[in-house]
This record gives structure tokens, C-alpha cells and sequence, in this order.
């Protein structure tokens, strides 16, 4: 006999045993498992993602998966840019917002509890990822879907399958840090057809 779990009944689960393991309180716990495992972007691969992108005070950055909001405080801090960060995960949205009190940017920049398959994300200028390579690839019908042609898209690390970059970056140095985020790669949607 074969045991066959919907993707719906894993979710939950995890996220029960998410809540149990970590010590969450149940409302504190995701609604369902996060798509990736949470690892902050180092300091370096932020500053080369947003330089990849051409941030600019006019831009309105998303950061898809935002754990503690270091992209888009950043692009607000250093560029006057507007942000939206994204995450599943209660704990990291209340951390981001934390953050962005203390950088002083939180007139500019706001977090979302929800999930980045279903959160609006049309009012972006340059969206920014930290997933995984699947990840990229199962988001990549909404990116070219709902964002306007001209956005830009940067991922650190994991690109889009057969989709060609058309810049690349690398962060410098040898420790850890710099391995876990060593790749930045830049697209631009594309006009629609």
C-alpha cells in the first residue's frame, strides 16, 4: 500500500512542527512551510544586487522572500528608494519592520506577511529573490505575468533555468559569507507580445 500526502497536509504539518520545535506561539507560525530555508544575504551581495539593479529614489523595490528586510531598508537607506518586503514567515516580518524602525526608513519602506505566489507585486520597479533555482523557475510565470515590462529582476545565487541573464556579478571573497552568496544575476522583463 502506497501513503500519499497532499502538498496541502505536508504544509500544514510542517508548520505544526515548525511551531513545536521552535517554540512558536501558533500565531507566530507560518501559514504553511516556507519555500526556502531562511539565510540572511550578506551585506556585500546586497550591495552588489542593488547596483546590478540601478536602484534609484524613484524605484519601488520588492524583495520576494524578505527575511529580515536587509534589501529593501537598504535600498531605502542608500537611495530613496520604496520598498515592500515579502515573507511567509511572521517572526521575519516582524524583525524586518523592527529593522526598518531602528534604520529609520519606515516611512519608506513596508512588510508583508503573505505568500510570494500570491502577493501583488505589480507596483515593482525591480524585484529581488534569494530562493532557489526551482523556486525561481515555479515564480517565473508570475513574474513575466504580473510585473510591467522594464522591471528588473535580481537573484542571488540561483538563476531561472534557460532564461539568460543579461548582466551577472560576482561578490568578492573567500570566507563562507561571500560562498553562500557568491553569483548575482540581473533580467529585465521583457515587452509582451
Amino acid at each position: 500500500m502506497s501513503l500519499r500526502v497532499s502538498n496541502t497536509v505536508f504544509r500544514a504539518a510542517a508548520a505544526a512542527v515548525l511551531t513545536s520545535v521552535l517554540g512558536l506561539p501558533q500565531s507566530a507560525a507560518p501559514k504553511r512551510a516556507p519555500d526556502v530555508p531562511y539565510v540572511p544575504t550578506t551585506d556585500a551581495a546586497v550591495e552588489t544586487m542593488l547596483k546590478l539593479a540601478d536602484v534609484k529614489k524613484t524605484d519601488v523595490v520588492y524583495d520576494l522572500g524578505c527575511g529580515d528586510g536587509r534589501i529593501v531598508i537598504t535600498a531605502a537607506k542608500r537611495f530613496g528608494a520604496r520598498g515592500v518586503g515579502i515573507d511567509i514567515n511572521p517572526e521575519r516580518i516582524k524583525e524586518a519592520k523592527e529593522n526598518a524602525k531602528k534604520a529609520g526608513v519606515e516611512h519608506l519602506v513596508r512588510f508583508e506577511e503573505n505568500d510570494l505566489f500570491l502577493a501583488d507585486i505589480k507596483e515593482a520597479t525591480v524585484v529581488t529573490l534569494f530562493l532557489l533555482s526551482n523556486i525561481n523557475l515555479k515564480l517565473k510565470p508570475k513574474l513575466l505575468n504580473d510585473l510591467k515590462p522594464g522591471t528588473r529582476l535580481v537573484s542571488n545565487t540561483f538563476d531561472m533555468g534557460d532564461w539568460k541573464a543579461e548582466k551577472e556579478a560576482n561578490v568578492g571573497g573567500d570566507d563562507f559569507e561571500a560562498y553562500l552568496s557568491r553569483h548575482i544575476f540581473l533580467w529585465t522583463i521583457p515587452a509582451r507580445k
